[in-house]
């Protein structure tokens, strides 16, 4: 009768055992799936809600600046092909130079590190040019013509 009370709690302590390794398990598969849902919700943090799309046309741009504090050479676009400037891109210049005359020369990466969309600012650090892995830098933000062009000359726009 010993033994058999000792296989009883042997029996129910491995009961017990397993039953507890379930339960871990079901919760670290909880938590995976917790984790694993946020990471794929519909709008994760850091995303706007339209995707970037591909750098326009040249046929599109409406003007081009060049920014010496920040080394940028920048792309005003109208997609709308209303004239205003809707899509802007910003190039880091890798050298600066004049032409014989005068003319200024930008070396300027291939694709863009800044991109200015729809009151969104986005970043592409590895400036491999438009393919999914931009990040939004700030939203809710309008490209700053007047930074460059802040005057009127003979009461036209600069």
């Amino acid at each position: 009768m010993i033994a058999e009370c000792a296989r009883g709690r042997i029996s129910d302590l491995s009961t017990f055992t397993a039953l507890q390794a379930s339960v871990k398990l079901s919760r670290r598969l909880s938590t995976i799936l917790a984790v694993l849902m946020v990471l794929c919700s519909s709008h994760p943090m850091g995303w706007a809600n339209d995707l970037l799309p591909a750098e326009p046309d040249l046929s599109t741009r409406l003007d081009e600046l060049y920014d010496h504090e920040a080394r940028m050479f920048i792309m005003l676009y109208s997609l709308k092909g209303n004239g205003q400037v809707d899509y802007v891109t910003g190039r880091m210049v890798q050298e600066y130079a004049r032409s014989i005359y005068g003319n200024p020369v930008y070396q300027t990466e291939a694709q863009p590190l800044f991109y200015w969309w729809n009151h969104t600012m986005w970043n592409d650090p590895e400036q491999d040019g438009v393919n999914g892995n931009e990040k939004v830098y700030q939203e809710d933000i309008e490209f700053d013509i007047s930074r460059y062009k802040p005057c009127l000359f003979n009461g036209q726009l600069c």
